[in-house]
């Protein structure tokens, strides 16, 4: 068995307004320092498989198809075997 965390995040190109929310409520805090804040999404998939490279490739496939907006956002994951 395999847990898939993935992480979905705006592409670079995309205002992301609860990232400038977050930011100004921590500038507001008096929080120094703080450049850039990135609000994003995160899931675990716990997945069974032949092998690492089948059920990454059903991660990807799972992404692509349900979990991103291909046009505002993007992903990355992280594979391991439990």
């Amino acid at each position: 068995m395999y847990l898939a965390k993935i992480y979905v995040t705006y592409k670079p190109s995309i205002l992301d307004p609860q990232g400038v929310v977050i930011k100004s409520a921590l500038e507001r805090l008096e929080y120094q320092g703080i450049e850039d804040v990135s609000q994003g999404k995160y899931f675990q998939v716990k997945l069974t498989g032949a092998d690492q490279a089948a059920v990454a490739k059903e991660v990807e496939s799972l992404v692509e198809e349900l979990l991103i907006n291909h046009n505002t956002e993007t992903y990355t994951y992280d594979l391991e075997e439990i």
